[in-house]
């Protein structure tokens, strides 16, 4: 790894690491809100840099002494992460002076509440750039125990009683993780001289081939449920609509937007050493009935739900399920279309977050039947609902459309029974969502519905990029997905689509 390339890293990952302790002083204070987006924002260019140089240069890199590794799969997803982070903490200023202005949150709340921002984005950074699958454990970790301090943030009994729910079936989840990694390690100690370097990401799929088959698939298992439960794979997802419902509109964007990929991203880190040592397609044809599961259920229960936040969530789920499902059919085109799917799914849900919690704010209340005529009100937060709704609902011509468009035409070529309940379950999710937003937006204002002070850029800028991705994909974009679908699935995605 080159100069460029090492000290881009290191900014990207230590900016937000001293981040979360200054914060921890100063986060109480007028400024603490500004210094969050400039750490945000350096955050993010370092991030640029890092990928310009992987651009440049050949791909993938490793760090001297191992402990990172940065190649087509996750250098897109560590600018993601920046980006999405930078526009989150943009809106939190406006949102949380709001919530300091109602008398919600203390001065001592806000100085932790920007600090487990930084440390927040600090993990999941952590996460997807080291090479080290112990590390990776402990990256996650360090986000559930971020995420758990901002879900009970507010300290009302609800949220408390999230933060629990959270903390219990997350731990549970990641502790099975841990178990698998054990496994992973076992296997891989007796092929590997170097024991120091049997966690090693690019060493284990050097060997994979090599490893214990049967040890592999029970490890798999394990890890499928623990980072599965992060993801929020149906049945473990009970933890993610309480989260989101309790916990300040910020961490609903990042922790849709973020936590949900990078979770997914060390769950297929580990399929591929998986295959390269069972050569068959046990672990995606594990990913695919729980994606499918997933995706199905949280459809269903988008009909139900009362809170525009839980609402919300379960439209994360449901494209998490989605995602998981893509992964598992393991062609080029259906990694291709998973990859775009991350891309795109984290720009708008985030966007949609951002517009929900003005939106509560204008009707006072995260209640649906409470939320009505916000395009009266206010109209930019009401197109914003609107149109974010529509992106994610797989409207043409956003980007969402494109990469759910890839993943049905890989599925009709690989698995055409399977079109069906994929199509079916879009039309509900549609149907569910648009159910609830068609009067919160075009209904009849309530008296004393007033507009806020809204910033609605980074809605804007995000949406307008899921708009471009669906119309035109950057030739750079492109050729990153080819290479790490590729890879990622051992087959040619151009063949596939000859």
């Amino acid at each position: 790894m080159n100069f460029l390339l090492t000290h881009a890293l290191e900014i990207t990952l230590w900016l937000p690491f001293l981040g979360m302790f200054l914060l921890g002083i100063f986060g109480g204070s007028r400024g603490g809100a500004l210094l969050n987006i400039g750490l945000s924002a350096l955050s993010f260019a370092s991030s640029v840099a890092l990928a310009w140089g992987i651009y440049i240069h050949a791909i993938p890199n490793l760090s001297p002494q191992k402990w990172f590794y940065i190649d087509e799969f996750n250098v897109y997803l560590i600018v993601l992460t920046a980006f999405v982070g930078l526009n989150t903490a943009i809106f939190s200023r406006s949102y949380m002076s709001y919530e300091i202005a109602k008398g919600k949150l203390s001065q001592n709340q806000m100085r932790l509440y920007h600090a487990m921002y930084q440390g927040f984005m600090f993990a999941m950074l952590l996460a997807l750039t080291t090479n080290n699958l112990g590390l990776l454990w402990v990256a996650m970790e360090a986000a559930t125990l971020a995420t758990v301090l901002l879900v009970s943030l507010y300290r009302t009994p609800e949220s408390i009683e999230a933060a629990w729910k959270y903390f219990i079936l997350c731990g549970v989840g990641i502790a099975q993780a841990l178990f698998g990694t054990v496994l992973l390690y076992f296997a891989a100690e007796q092929v590997i001289p170097e024991h120091q370097e049997a966690l090693l990401w690019n060493v284990l799929a050097a060997h994979s081939g090599e490893l214990e088959p049967v040890v592999l698939s029970i490890a798999f298992v394990f890890l499928l449920v623990g980072y599965g439960t992060k993801v929020g794979l149906v049945p473990l997802h009970n933890w993610l609509p309480d989260a989101h419902s309790e916990g300040p509109t910020p961490m609903s964007a990042v922790l849709s937007g973020l936590l949900l990929n990078v979770a997914l991203y060390a769950l297929v880190r580990m399929k591929v050493l998986v295959d390269g040592s069972l050569h068959n397609h046990l672990a995606g044809h594990l990913m695919m009935g729980f994606g499918l599961l997933t995706f199905l259920v949280a459809a269903l229960f988008l009909h139900r739900q009362r809170d525009i936040k839980r609402m919300y969530s379960y439209s994360s789920i449901e494209h998490m399920g989605l995602m998981t499902f893509a992964f598992g059919v393991s062609t080029a085109m259906s990694t291709f279309a998973a990859l775009l799917h991350m891309a795109v799914h984290s720009l708008t849900k985030s966007a949609i977050f951002i517009t929900v919690g003005h939106a509560t704010h204008i009707a006072g209340s995260q209640q649906i039947d409470k939320m009505r005529g916000l395009i009266l009100t206010q109209p930019s937060v009401g197109w914003g609902l609107l149109l974010g709704t529509a992106a994610i609902a797989g409207f043409p011509p956003f980007g969402v459309f494109m990469s759910e468009f890839l993943l049905i035409s890989a599925t009709m070529k690989q698995y055409p029974w399977l079109v069906v309940p994929l199509l079916l379950g879009l039309t509900i999710a549609f149907a569910g969502l648009f159910k609830h937003v068609q009067p919160m937006v075009f209904g009849e204002p309530p008296n004393g519905q007033k507009p806020v002070l809204a910033n609605m850029l980074p809605v804007l800028l995000q949406l307008g990029l899921v708009l471009c991705l669906g119309l035109f994909l950057p030739n750079f974009l492109t050729d990153w997905f080819q290479r790490a679908a590729d890879f990622l699935s051992h087959s040619t995605l151009w063949n596939e689509l000859i």
